[in-house]
């Protein structure tokens, strides 16, 4: 990336937030920190050949990104993603996050804090480059009164917007991930330029959580070998035992929640202290049956899950199964099914967001019953 477009790439940034009606110093120093951490990235970015290539890349380093290079390919030839320049090149952070997100709740709901922005809309989360930053932010939403959560984000997405200047690199806080789960973060965020509609953050990332776990499992089938699909296998069944126990619990506060009590606060907050000691208590048990290298991928989400953290989970999970559906209707049509799934996708995302809602709705509520009828037969 040249000089002159690292200044063209600031420029837009801070630009939109200006033109935005960014007024308070406070308003333009997040623009800032935002631009320049983004730019960083894309500063340390190099060619994948060049890194390759380089004596100095340990061979591990080197292994993944030539996967990487595999899957990237993969992306754009078998499941119709975008062909671009994003994931050629690769960068290392010295860090173990990309940034780091804040999320804040109220005490009594399940409804995220939200911030917009002039090009991405209204969303749930507040990323920070450098981790005291998030905890200064985190620190102020608390003294608010609101229940907060920090947490490393190893990838994101631009959306597409910044191709021309390199598009987004692999990344040192995710290349070392096992295969399965790198094919799911590219297929991810590759699915965040196929589609983006701003202000509905659920919409989004269950759209692209349907997309990394359909091309996940399509990728294990067809190009991993046995070992591959065997460590994947372990993680994945702990993640949907974990995502289950997620929900449950979502639902259990959601109820407490929606409670009219002449008691006030206090009934309800006992209520939520036992659901919230029964999650921990039951994960426990979970825990303890678990096994591998990555049996503790969850323990420090349950050490500090609070209300934050159960909606933010929700906006990855809650329309996964509608996706999912309309995707299966794609498949029993015949042929490729990746190019009228998002088709249907992108003519669903002009819709307003209650018919989105409903549609996909629909469509899981479909599938569970088509699901237990075949379930039935003899």
């Amino acid at each position: 990336m040249t000089r002159g477009a690292i200044r063209l790439a600031l420029a837009a940034v801070v630009g939109a937030a200006l033109l935005a009606g960014c007024s308070g110093c406070t308003t333009l120093g997040y623009y800032w920190q935002a631009a320049d951490g983004h730019v960083q990235i894309m500063r340390a970015a190099r060619p994948v050949s060049e890194v390759v290539a380089d004596p100095a890349t340990p061979d591990a380093i080197r292994q993944k990104l030539a996967l990487a290079q595999r899957i990237r390919r993969y992306a754009s030839d078998e499941l119709d993603l975008p062909d671009n320049a994003s994931y050629t090149r690769y960068a290392d952070l010295k860090r173990p996050a990309a940034l780091w997100n804040v999320v804040a709740a109220p005490a009594y709901s399940l409804t995220l804090n939200t911030w917009c922005f002039p090009v991405a809309g209204c969303v749930g989360y507040r990323g920070y480059y450098a981790l005291a930053d998030a905890q200064a932010e985190a620190k102020r939403l608390k003294e608010q009164g609101l229940e907060v959560a920090v947490y490393p984000v190893p990838a994101y997405s631009t959306l597409g917007w910044l191709n021309w200047a390199g598009g987004d690199p692999l990344l040192s806080s995710f290349i070392g991930y096992p295969e399965g789960e790198l094919a799911r973060l590219l297929f991810h965020e590759l699915a965040h330029q196929v589609l983006y509609v701003q202000g509905d953050t659920m919409f989004n990332e269950s759209f692209a959580t349907s997309v990394e776990r359909l091309g996940g499992e399509r990728w294990l089938k067809t190009h991993a070998d046995a070992a591959a699909r065997e460590t994947y296998a372990q993680f994945d069944a702990q993640r949907q035992q974990f995502r289950a126990l997620a929900l449950e619990t979502r639902k259990r506060l959601e109820a407490i929640y929606a409670q009219k009590s002449d008691a006030g606060d206090g009934r309800m907050a006992e209520q939520k202290q036992a659901a919230m000691a029964d999650f921990r208590a039951r994960y426990a048990q979970l825990r303890a049956g678990w096994a591998g290298p990555r049996q503790h991928a969850y323990d420090g989400w349950v050490e500090r899950a609070n209300n934050a953290l159960f909606a933010t989970q929700a906006a990855y999970d809650a329309q996964v199964p509608g996706f999912e559906a309309l995707f299966e209707q794609a498949r029993r049509e015949g042929g490729d099914p990746w190019p009228r799934f998002f088709e249907r996708i992108k003519r669903l995302a002009d819709q307003p967001k209650a018919e989105r809602d409903r549609v996909l709705s629909e469509a899981a509520a479909a599938a569970t019953t088509l699901q237990a009828a075949r379930t039935r037969s003899p």
